[in-house]
């Protein structure tokens, strides 16, 4: 009987001790994963913190300079997930695998051993952009490249931090039940309120485009007309004695490039759907040339680009050095009425725009030209020769590429699904923009990428 007293008396104690070692569990930091993370793991860590560095890879990245990156990433708001695993670590697919597996929109970097490489959703960051932000920390230590690269791209990239995020430390702890509830019942309670606040954004953001398509559509019937009017003058006859079945040829691709010009606006929605139009009336422009010749019996010209000045001017002759207003000197693309002004010391014929502020060259008019631009001159020459002027920057900056296209390098089509930096896409996202490391297949090679890779740095 007082063994069963003492045991009796013992019962308020071992419940306290049960109580007490059940906070300590719940306070307790969650084990880290093991070494050779899988990808599921890795990724439902990035969706609690921008930071994860596997165990194997600790020696790399210390637990303090981890937390100084995940808070600097997360003062700044931005959707930027960084991974340390370690050398040995799986890469075939690994960042479209991760891209998929975390299901948020963002700028994805991974060092592993001493590689690195990076990729992004494109109404993030160009891919252009996150290819030079690669390039430029490669031979670093881990802690100076991903700090360095870390730097660079909240400076660049577009969109907001993940809401799972949270706050909190960075250091992992866990946090209590009632703390959790708490979260729970915010995330219930803002629910409502953030879905008006995306609706509200993304119809935003269709006014801004259907805005930008509407100063658009009036130089692109400047332009059609323009090119009418070439037609008109033409005055040639598919059944005139000196016309052979080359020069009707030609003539028969103007016309039909002059219809699909005009179709192609009559359809368009979105300042990007632009570029069809002005890359028919391009096409067109070079038949004329061609026929032009054929009649005068002059050699066929070769295929260049049209004036950079005007692209009403037609087909270029030759590359003339230009410098733009505080920029660099360039060489361009011109007509011969335009080289002979340059070469005179005058200046060229430039096509000017309606804005706020007056006529304004095309290139200082505002970032809905770049579609336009891109349909002329293609998503190879144009960044060069835009460098250093109002356009060029418009389009190198995520703003850009997330509203007019996929940035400049390629003038892709718009994210239709709407999503920026941060929203949860979940596997809805374009796997182009997410390759095999190092753009090699997956094997760490190489580094010089393909048109589904951003390329690396390896």
């Amino acid at each position: 009987m007082k063994a069963v007293r003492r045991t009796t008396r013992s019962l308020p104690g071992l419940l306290f001790l049960a109580l007490a070692l059940a906070l300590v569990a719940l306070a307790a930091p969650a084990p880290r994963a093991s070494a050779a993370t899988g990808v599921s793991a890795v990724a439902d860590a990035l969706r609690k913190n921008p930071v994860y560095v596997d165990p194997a890879a600790a020696t790399q990245l210390s637990t303090a300079d981890a937390d100084a990156l995940a808070r600097q990433i997360k003062d700044a708001d931005k959707p930027l997930f960084v991974a340390v695993l370690p050398a040995g670590y799986p890469t075939k697919n690994l960042f479209t695998d991760l891209r998929t597996a975390t299901g948020i929109t963002g700028l994805y970097a991974v060092r592993l051993g001493d590689r690195f490489d990076a990729r992004a959703d494109s109404s993030v960051l160009p891919r252009t952009a996150v290819q030079n932000l690669v390039t430029s920390g490669q031979g670093e230590s881990a802690k100076t490249q991903l700090t360095d690269f870390t730097d660079r791209a909240l400076t660049n990239m577009g969109g907001k931090a993940p809401a799972s995020w949270g706050g909190g430390s960075t250091g992992g702890s866990g946090v209590s039940g009632t703390a959790l509830i708490a979260i729970g019942a915010v995330v219930v309670a803002g629910g409502a309120g953030a879905y008006a606040l995306v609706r509200r954004n993304r119809r935003r953001h269709e006014e801004e485009r259907r805005a930008a398509l509407d100063r658009l559509r009036v130089v692109v019937d400047e332009d059609i007309t323009a090119f009418g009017e070439e037609l008109d003058r033409l005055d040639f006859h598919p059944a005139e004695p000196r016309a052979d079945d080359a020069m009707r040829a030609d003539y028969e691709r103007a016309l039909n490039a002059y219809d699909q010009a005009k179709s192609a606006m009559a359809d368009a929605r979105r300042p990007e759907d632009v570029r069809a139009v002005t890359q028919a009336l391009e096409d067109g422009r070079f038949s004329l040339a061609q026929l032009a010749a054929r009649r005068e019996g002059r050699p066929l010209p070769e295929r260049r680009p049209p004036c950079f000045f005007d692209p009403r001017h037609g087909p270029s002759v030759t590359d003339a050095t230009w410098t733009p207003a505080g920029g660099a000197p360039r060489e361009v693309p011109v007509c011969a009425a335009d080289a002979t002004r340059l070469a005179d010391g005058r200046d060229p014929a430039v096509r000017e725009v309606d804005t706020d502020y007056g006529r304004r060259p095309y290139w200082d008019a505002g970032p809905a030209y770049g579609p336009w631009a891109g349909g002329y001159f293609g998503g190879g020459i144009l960044p060069g020769l835009l460098i250093g002027t109002a356009l060029g920057g418009w389009m190198s900056a995520p703003a850009y590429a997330a509203d007019y296209g996929t940035g400049y390098g390629d003038f892709g089509g718009f994210d239709t699904a709407g999503y920026q930096g941060g929203d949860v896409s979940g596997a809805d996202f374009d796997p182009g923009d997410f390759g095999d490391f190092g753009g090699g297949g997956g094997d760490f090679g190489g580094g010089g990428g393909d048109s589904g890779d951003f390329g690396g740095g390896f």
